[in-house]
């Protein structure tokens, strides 16, 4: 019989959660048709059917996280959903191994249920397999080591007594908290805290993970930063010049955003040093030039990529960047457009902020920071006092990878570039 499996739908994915399943028992399916939504570290993402045939039985419920590679559904002739719908409604999780229990009935339903023989109840889990590792799932196993839970003290609920997620999590919460020592001088201090003083918000699946791969790129990215404040009045006047012709034309505006994601894509052609990733005893310079650009969602931060952002034109880049950010914030992002990036870009000047340092975004080596453009006096070539737009950049460069004269000079051309505006398109 078929399997339907977790598949991997991005480079960072290492588990989904299955969202919502959109077929159920014993409906029929045909290959490439949607069958469920999974929710990935980056976005919601459409799963379809590997072939056609009946969905017989689903093993992973609605808001079960699954290990890549894992089986979810079985897909068949039809014959075995009957059987998998007359005992009781499936949810057989391939996160926990085992059949998930039918919720309890209720009053109405008791009549019906008297009449269902009652299972036998489920083997002990007490003793291991050879190796001394005990009957239990790779989710389960990942949990307990995450919870702290002793395999040898659960007791599985899985066929031939296999521990399941829902076992390792059961036995957690069961577990007696360990006694606090308070130290003599603290117990006069009152609590910060008590319940009823703050609402718990649990975080998305997309801010888990950013939470995770950022915290490991400060602690294994030595980060140096450097800012450069670059004259944008020349370039805003141009981009009021370009914005008018397309207006003329009928199309799209163009963004100081865009015109930076082209400036900077310009610059990594002439200058590819900062265009790398660290690989232990190498370096991984990239012959394509693809530019994230971040963009807040209410779900976390998303990354959409550009890719090949130096052979576009600055009208391509800002119609991809408008179709990418709105499809970022309704989590429609395919996973290919959120993968492969080479530098990454985050502006935040339209919230009045005027410099920042932002994290690398592994396995990158760099993050371009923009702030936004600040009236400020400057002396001209005849020494009079002028007032120039002047903008804020700041390079976060993973020193491993890139020396602080490289990344340095990185910036003085990207200067040099955006304060002559006209070559950045030509």
């Amino acid at each position: 019989m078929p399997e339907i499996t977790m598949p991997r739908l991005s480079d960072t994915m290492e588990d989904g959660v299955i969202a919502s399943w959109l077929k159920q028992v014993g409906d029929q399916v045909t290959r490439g048709e949607v069958i469920a939504e999974i929710e990935t570290d980056k976005a919601l993402m459409e799963l379809e059917a590997y072939d056609d045939g009946v969905l017989e039985r689903i093993l992973a419920d609605a808001g079960s996280r699954v290990p890549i590679g894992e089986p979810i559904a079985l897909v068949g002739d039809g014959s075995g959903a009957a059987s998998a719908t007359s005992a009781a409604p499936q949810g057989t999780s391939a996160a926990t191994g085992g059949s998930v229990s039918a919720p309890a009935a209720s009053p109405a339903d008791t009549g019906a249920a008297a009449t269902t023989q009652a299972a036998p109840a489920p083997a002990a889990n007490d003793v291991p397999t050879a190796g001394g590792r005990y009957k239990s799932s790779p989710l389960a196993r990942k949990i307990a080591r995450e919870l702290g839970v002793d395999l040898a003290a659960v007791a599985g609920t899985g066929p031939g007594g296999r521990i399941t997620r829902r076992d390792v999590e059961s036995a957690h919460t069961t577990v007696e908290p360990a006694p606090v020592t308070v130290p003599a001088d603290a117990a006069a201090t009152p609590a910060i805290l008590s319940a009823g003083d703050y609402d718990e918000i649990p975080l998305t699946r997309i801010q888990q993970v950013s939470a995770t791969r950022l915290t490991e790129s400060k602690q294994q990215a030595p980060h140096i930063y450097l800012t450069s404040a670059i004259d944008v009045t020349d370039l805003l006047a141009f981009r009021a010049q370009i914005n008018g012709t397309l207006e003329s034309a009928g199309k799209g505006k163009v963004s100081v955003n865009d015109l930076l994601v082209k400036a900077v894509a310009t610059t990594l052609r002439t200058d590819p040093s900062v265009n790398v990733s660290f690989a232990g005893d190498k370096l991984l310079r990239h012959k394509a030039i693809n530019l994230g650009v971040a963009v807040a969602t209410p779900a976390g931060l998303l990354v959409p990529v550009i890719h090949d952002a130096d052979r576009k034109s600055v009208s391509e880049i800002a119609a991809e960047s408008r179709d990418k950010a709105v499809r970022a914030r309704d989590r429609k992002l395919r996973a290919e457009e959120m993968s492969g990036g080479t530098f990454t870009i985050s502006n935040l000047g339209m919230f009045g902020i005027e410099q920042f340092t932002a994290v690398i975004n592994p396995p990158e080596s760099a993050i371009l920071a923009v702030g936004g453009a600040t009236d400020e006096l400057r002396l001209d070539d005849s020494g009079t006092v002028i007032s120039r737009k002047i903008l804020r950049v700041t390079l976060s460069a993973d020193h491993r990878a890139i020396d602080g004269a490289v990344a340095a000079t990185f910036l003085q051309q990207l200067k040099d570039l955006i304060e002559h505006p006209l070559r950045i398109v030509t």
